[in-house]
Formats: C-alpha cells, sequence, structure tokens
C-alpha cells in the first residue's frame, strides 16, 4: 500500500484560520466522530495547528470504534502529535482518566439509509451517546462541551423563507432531526445543572476533502459522476435550493464557536448563497472540466416554489466575526483537485 504523507496542501487551507481559535493551544480535547467527514478535516486543522512546534499544542483524543482500521485507511494522520485513540461505542465507552477541558461530540451516522431501515438505531446513537457523553463530561469536569447539530431540527425551510434563522421554530420531521433536538435539550439541561458551557452549531450541507462521493449527498454524486468521466445524474426535477460552505470554513466555524460561542445559543454553520441543484451540477461540469450532459430524471411542477434548505448566517458573522473564505466554485475546484491528488 502507498503510504499517503499529511497533505500539507490541506493543511494550508487552515493556516490562515489558525488564529480564530488560538485559545485552544494548550488544551485537551476528547473529540468523537472523529474518523468520519468533519472528523478528518478537524484533525487536519489541529496537524496544522501542532505543527508549530514552538507554541502549545493541542491533545485530542479520538474515540473509535476501530482505531486500527482508520490508522490503515488514512496512514497520513499517523504523524499527529498529541493524538491518541479510544476504543469503543459511544454510548458505553470506558471513561478515560484525567481531565479534559473541552468535549468535541459529532459521532452521528448521517445516513438515509439507516434512518430508513434502522431508525431506532439512529436515534439511539443520537440520544444515547450524547446521555453518555454528558455523564463523562461531568466526571472529565469539561468547560464547554459541543455538540455538532444540524438544520435538520427545524425541519422543511418554508419555500417562500429566504434564509433560514436560528429564530425559527418549525418541527423535526426525520428521526435524525428529532435525534439531534432532543440531544441539543439534553446538552442544555446538563449544562445549566452542572455549570459547564454549552455550543450549539447547527451544520447544513458541506463540500470538501474526504466527503463520501457516493453517500446521499448530491454534490458529492456530482463529482463522483465527472471523476469517473461519465454524465451527471439528477435523481430529481434540478429545482432544489441548497447552498454549500468549504471545509476548511467548516472547521474555522467550529472551532471559534468552541473556543468563544455563547452557552445555549445556536449558530448557523453553513452558506447563504443559495444555488439550484441543476445549477450545482453544471458548476461542478464547468470545474471539472467535462463535457457529458447532465440527465435531469424528475419533472418540475409548473408554478410550485421549490425546496430550501439554505441557513441565514448573519448570527455567526455579527457576533463571531465568521465569513466565508471560499467561493462555491473553489470550493468545488479544490474537492476535485483533491480527489484526483
Amino acid at each position: 500500500m502507498r503510504v499517503i504523507p499529511v497533505n500539507k496542501r490541506l493543511e494550508n487551507e487552515f493556516l490562515p484560520s489558525v488564529n480564530s481559535f488560538s485559545n485552544l493551544r494548550g488544551k485537551r480535547i476528547f473529540l468523537t466522530g472523529g474518523t468520519g467527514f468533519f472528523g478528518k478535516n478537524l484533525l487536519t486543522a489541529i496537524a496544522a495547528m501542532n505543527g508549530d512546534c514552538e507554541k502549545p499544542r493541542v491533545e485530542v483524543m479520538v474515540l473509535s470504534r476501530h482505531p486500527e482500521k482508520f490508522r490503515l485507511n488514512y496512514p497520513q494522520f499517523g504523524d499527529i502529535s498529541k493524538l491518541s485513540f479510544l476504543v469503543g461505542d459511544v454510548r458505553d465507552f470506558p471513561f478515560p482518566e484525567g481531565h479534559f477541558d473541552y468535549i468535541l461530540h459529532g459521532a452521528t451516522e448521517s445516513s438515509s439509509t439507516l434512518e430508513r431501515d434502522d431508525p431506532d438505531e439512529m436515534y439511539s446513537v443520537i440520544v444515547e451517546g450524547t446521555r453518555r457523553m454528558l455523564d463523562f463530561s461531568v466526571k472529565a469536569e469539561v468547560s464547554r462541551f459541543m455538540i455538532i447539530s444540524s438544520g435538520a431540527v427545524y425541519g422543511p425551510q418554508p419555500p417562500a423563507m429566504e434564509h433560514l434563522p436560528e429564530t425559527y421554530t418549525g418541527a423535526p420531521v426525520t428521526v435524525y432531526g428529532k435525534g439531534k433536538l432532543r440531544a441539543e435539550e439534553m446538552c442544555v439541561e446538563a449544562g445549566d445543572r452542572h455549570g459547564f458551557t454549552v455550543l450549539l452549531p447547527r451544520c447544513f450541507a458541506f463540500v470538501g476533502p474526504y466527503l463520501n462521493l457516493e453517500a446521499h449527498f448530491a454534490i458529492g454524486n456530482f463529482i463522483r459522476d465527472c471523476l469517473k468521466n461519465r454524465p451527471i445524474t439528477v435523481k430529481g426535477d434540478g429545482t432544489p435550493l441548497r447552498s454549500y460552505l468549504y471545509t476548511a470554513d467548516l472547521v474555522e466555524w467550529l472551532l471559534t464557536i468552541l473556543s468563544s460561542g455563547v452557552h445555549a445559543r445556536p449558530y448557523h454553520v453553513g452558506s447563504a448563497e443559495a444555488i439550484s441543484i441543476s445549477d450545482l451540477a453544471n458548476l461542478v461540469r464547468t470545474c471539472a472540466g467535462t463535457t457529458h450532459p447532465i440527465k435531469i430524471l424528475g419533472a418540475s411542477v409548473p408554478e410550485a416554489l421549490p425546496s430550501r434548505y439554505v441557513p441565514s448566517v448573519e448570527r455567526a458573522a455579527s457576533e463571531l466575526g465568521l465569513r466565508s473564505r471560499y467561493t462555491l466554485k473553489e470550493a468545488v475546484t479544490r474537492t476535485l483537485e483533491w480527489h484526483l491528488a
């Protein structure tokens, strides 16, 4: 097997934002979901931060059911200093010894297949996993606890609402969304009771390195089709409006919220720049430089407003100074380049 070195170009994408969360230096963090899409990008950012030997490093312990498999499949993470693994399931893992400053809880299977085939398992992982993490947070005497939540807690966005604000109540309709909302409530209750700060980033849609191109994400499927040099297939009618944030921005936003966010205050993490699925397919094709046709399988409904999943990010901007550094075109191009490399 060819051993891939740590992707220095990818690390360099995080360097301009490292100062945004420099107060994480010297902290001890417990991370769940560290081997997933978000987690790999978070670990890359921490590798960039810890590459500066002259400054205090962030110590990270990652909970994983199969850390050896992760190390084998992703040897580029083997050289990150101050990184260790704990074997276990998020619902019943053995508590490690010692104090942790922060917990970053992102372990959730965001899978349409699991939602359909085993919704009870999905809900259990979210809710019972969060319960176990909260018990551990009390033992570890953490000061800040972040649960990575989702825009799914709102349920469907009203088509006439251009941008979804954090103040919108709504109601989740998926098991995933219901589980995330309950987990948020549990975290705030525990934080109020035990005196630690709870951070609530609600994440929307993203593109970047380590995105699973075979999952149920349209942008990943389009990139896959181009990399395989075949026509892009749009399963619906192409009218739904979505927005995408690049992973370098995602990580900067998450770690800034972790270090500077306000207790029990939701913050949207995503892009406010809407694009239709059909226009997205065209953009991906242009970035990839292919000329294959785009096949739209569904038929649109005349005069119907398109569905939307586009957040307002004004709170993150005004309160935490967060901005997107990458356009969607740049994000898609960098993702394509990363896969080709």
